[in-house]
């Protein structure tokens, strides 16, 4: 249940919940006039010039409970509560949340898409889905829909985030109000990331080809509706702005009526074949998703391969550090000391240093990222990402129900693991200038290393497995992990 009275506005609550059932809105008070009794708004705090009204709004049917958002809360007095959900009802928020649902989309007025803020006004095209309560991964999912839109071609390995990103008959992947939203694909361990490469060569083959067909259109003439709309777009042919989204529906709308207008066939079958290319006068955001099974095992050959293709892809590794949706298998993104299945004595060999093994190529965007931790860099990050002209691949730290905590806890466990050292906050750009092309994000250490992962029963079972060598391992796993934090902040600087 949201406490309007002492909400601060900051939509933290709302890019942290695993299952989108928190939105926020800015809503035109025009709207508001039939709205239902008890559909509390606050004045929105932003720089806005429409008096604009602010709500959160709770999604009773398909809130998890999982307590995600009250553990992200930053107000002394929680903004968020638990509630029953037949107290919910009662209050009338499922009714709300439908009336909401029906408010206009996406007004960021006076907040700007670099803020976590005014991204989290926008729609998610990421919602409900069957993860666990609490899932580490989702938000990181969602947040990516948020970015990008319907530009989201998505090629997504199989794991949990393939369970619960398409289990048939339903898709948590959306669309807005307009019937447009990212398009999703499933492939096997060994070939997903081949399968998002080939998703790039098509649109790029696309792209071409319509390119051609424009010009060759304005060469023949036609409308000059048409004509100006088409100039708009080879204008805008690499803008990832609204503006460029814009520019392609105005066309749209146009190509019809030209087609029937049309003076030639030559002219006609020009415009035919734009329209059979029309989603691509805008260029698409190709995202290859999986888990660290994926990506540090079976599949690391493919994004190997797809890393030094150099072609324009991101891929999204949700590391839960263990392979989850088969039951918690060791992997080699799994630290020393950690307990899983095959390494059920602890595991005796380091994490795989993977952010670096796709440094040395010196062509490709990386960067590692924890929400809980620093909520913005992780947005810049992912926005970073998308805006690099060539391959990017972006680490994300994932509790996972594995790991033995209270999910209720998975941001600030996202947190704790960057503040004893644990996980590694950084951005590799290239294209920028030697010398600033490595950026170390996390803060000096503070907290203590052994009391954080004792604390998750994948560490601390292993007094129970492997007594005699519990605490030897333990510290084997805080050195390797200082070893690579200084690793990075030492080989950083000279990539």
């Amino acid at each position: 249940h949201w406490n309007s009275e002492t909400c601060i506005q900051c939509n933290q609550c709302v890019q942290s919940c695993p299952h989108a059932a928190i939105r926020a809105k800015q809503i035109d008070p025009k709207d508001l006039e039939n709205a239902p009794e008890g559909f509390t708004t606050l004045k929105s705090n932003t720089k806005n010039d429409r008096e604009l009204r602010f709500k959160i709004q709770i999604y009773p049917e398909d809130c998890q409970g999982c307590g995600v958002c009250i553990e992200t809360c930053p107000t002394k007095v929680k903004s968020l509560v638990f509630s029953p959900i037949n107290v919910e009802r009662e209050r009338g928020e499922t009714g709300f949340s439908e009336f909401f649902d029906d408010l206009a989309d996406d007004v960021v007025d006076g907040i700007g898409l670099n803020t976590v803020k005014g991204m989290q006004f926008k729609k998610p095209l990421f919602e409900f889905s069957g993860a666990c309560a609490g899932c580490g991964e989702t938000p990181y999912v969602k947040l990516v829909s948020q970015i990008c839109g319907e530009r989201m071609l998505a090629a997504n390995a199989t794991g949990c985030s393939s369970i619960y990103g398409g289990t048939f008959p339903t898709t948590p992947y959306a669309q807005r109000k307009d019937g447009r939203g990212p398009a999703w694909g499933n492939s096997l361990f060994e070939d997903n990331a081949e399968y998002g490469l080939g998703m790039r060569l098509a649109v790029d083959s696309n792209r071409r080809l319509l390119k051609s067909t424009v010009d060759k259109l304005s060469t023949l003439g036609t409308s000059e509706a048409l004509t100006t709309a088409l100039k708009k777009n080879v204008e805008l042919w690499n803008d990832r702005s609204e503006a460029g989204i814009d520019a392609q529906k105005a066309t749209q709308t146009l190509l019809d009526e030209a087609y029937a207008k049309a003076s030639s066939d030559e002219e006609k079958k020009a415009i035919s074949k734009v329209i059979e290319l029309k989603d691509y006068l805008t260029d698409k955001d190709v995202w290859i998703i999986g888990g660290d099974g994926w990506a540090y095992d079976i599949g690391f050959g493919s994004v190997d391969h797809v890393i030094a293709s150099g072609k324009n892809v991101n891929i999204l590794v949700l590391d839960t550090e263990v392979y989850s949706n088969t039951g918690g298998q060791a992997s080699k993104a799994t630290p020393i000391g950690a307990v899983a299945k095959f390494a059920n004595a602890g595991k005796q060999i380091g994490k795989k240093n993977m952010g670096f093994m796709m440094m040395s190529y010196g062509h490709a965007y990386v960067a590692s990222i924890s929400m809980g931790a620093n909520r913005l860099h992780t947005q810049k990050a992912l926005q970073e990402a998308v805006e690099f002209e060539g391959p990017s691949i972006v680490f994300c730290y994932a509790p996972c129900i594995n790991h033995g905590i209270n999910m209720m806890k998975s941001q600030v466990e996202e947190k704790n693991a960057v503040d004893v050292g644990y996980w590694p906050l950084f951005r590799y750009n290239p294209t920028l200038e030697e010398g600033k092309r490595f950026s170390w994000d996390a803060k000096a250490q503070n907290g203590d290393f052994q009391e954080f992962i004792k604390s998750e029963r994948r560490y601390s079972s292993l007094y129970k497995t492997n007594p005699e060598n519990a605490d030897k391992l333990f510290a084997l796993a805080e050195e390797d992990a200082k070893r690579r934090m200084k690793f990075y902040q030492d080989i950083g600087p000279i990539l």
